[in-house]
């Protein structure tokens, strides 16, 4: 994923409708005033608008024994994320979210739809999503990269969601989706002062392959907030509010279940991922002593009737199943240093896979923390066994630990 390559390309003639293009772009700009902190908002009448926004991560890799010669260590820059973010409201109940990602920068890079939702939102209580969108589940898919507490959230996290298992969406048997996002429908809103929150998804899932039978993808999750009151965009999440939300303590269970999501087409195997996760975040003395944030989550993976002699052999939609559990600790020091804030941060993954080694991650490091997660800089240090036995969950899995150091910067408007 880390491999890049140079093309020499001839000079494009500019129509007419492209040298126009930006000239439009800036007269709408200059029409339409910016009213969003999130982006720029451009309102069209007393109920309809639109707001523009954007997002980069990009890092600094250096994993001990990840060059192509033994015993060195890589030193790999990579464009994480890059994307664009557009929202609209068409009527008081209709909203529209398109979002695009550079799904893989690091091997050619490809601009790709990573979010395409049709809203309709009547009643804090009652929404309904459709299109291409996040699948409930536990917090860490919630937050997604941006809106996560640590930078290196997925790569030396617990195992992946069917959604997020591979890079892009097929229809061969490997695929349930992509980065966490498939097509179908949520139904979500909250009670009790939206202290209880609730996501109902239905989706396509696992496409072909051991789904012959063509079925739906069921995933859910329910909240409580039992402190103040989370407050995200629709069933969003996020991993950290540096304080600004308040005290913290929202507990979620979430869960997804697909008949024949697993396995091969001639040895399928029903999938079920089960997730309980924990966010608690307390002010200390008011904010003048600084912000304590623990995130913790517990997931319980099974598969039945996949049979080991199948998984042995390769192919088909190789699902985990077994335990994992992730739990982070930081401290948001109060004093600022020149324009940002230091949080320095411990974490600790265990993964625990059936009829296959076990696999762990200790983690250290620090966040400098300029506006929140629109402007962040992350330095971290792993000693992991995940790099060297990455997603293979079979019982021939090997591979020692090894160390691994991360610059990664956060930015987004």
């Amino acid at each position: 994923m880390n491999s890049s390559s140079t093309r020499v390309r001839r000079p494009r003639k500019i129509g007419l409708q492209a040298a126009f293009l930006p000239i439009f772009l800036a007269a709408v700009a200059i029409t339409y005033t910016p009213a969003s902190k999130a982006g720029a908002t451009f309102k069209i009448d007393d109920t309809k608008w639109i707001s523009i926004g954007a997002g980069l991560r990009t890092s600094f890799n250096a994993t001990e024994g990840g060059a192509p010669n033994p015993g060195k260590w890589s030193n790999d820059f990579n464009l994480d994320n890059i994307r664009l973010y557009i929202n609209a409201q068409i009527h008081k109940y209709l909203k529209l979210e398109f979002n695009t990602d550079c799904q893989t920068c690091n091997d050619g890079g490809e601009v790709r739809v990573l979010d395409a939702i049709g809203k309709i939102e009547y009643d804090p209580m009652i929404n309904l999503w459709i299109g291409r969108m996040l699948v409930p589940a536990e917090r860490r898919e919630m937050n997604g990269p941006f809106f996560s507490a640590v930078y290196d959230i997925f790569r030396t996290g617990t195992p992946f969601e069917p959604a997020d298992f591979s890079l892009t969406i097929r229809s061969n048997g490997t695929s349930a989706g992509s980065f966490g996002r498939d097509d179908g429908a949520t139904l979500w809103g909250g009670f009790f002062e939206n202290r209880f929150q609730y996501a109902l998804g239905f989706f396509r899932g696992l496409r072909n392959g051991a789904n012959q039978d063509d079925n739906i993808l069921y995933a859910q999750r329910f909240a409580y907030n039992f402190l103040n009151v989370e407050k995200n965009p629709g069933y969003y999440t996020s991993g950290t509010y540096y304080g600004v939300g308040g005290d913290i303590l929202t507990v979620a269970v979430s869960n997804q279940y697909q008949e024949d999501g697993a396995g091969t087409r001639a040895d399928p195997g029903n999938f079920r991922g089960t997730a309980v996760d924990v966010l608690y975040e307390q002010n200390l003395a008011e904010g003048d002593a600084g912000v304590i944030t623990v995130n913790g989550e517990y997931k319980n993976y099974g598969i039945s009737g996949y049979g080991m002699a199948s998984r042995l052999a390769g192919g088909g939609f190789a699902m985990f199943e077994g335990n994992a559990f992730d739990v982070s600790a930081m401290y948001l020091i109060p004093e600022k240093v020149w324009i940002g804030q230091f949080q320095p941060y411990v974490r600790y993954v265990q993964v625990m896979p059936i009829d296959s080694t076990d696999r762990n991650n200790w983690e250290a490091g620090v966040n400098y923390v300029i506006d929140g997660h629109n402007a962040r800089i992350s330095l971290l240090y792993n000693y992991s066994d995940m790099f060297s036995k990455g997603l293979n969950y079979s019982s021939a899995a090997t591979g020692s630990h090894t160390s691994s150091v991360l610059l990664g910067v956060q930015l987004q408007i």
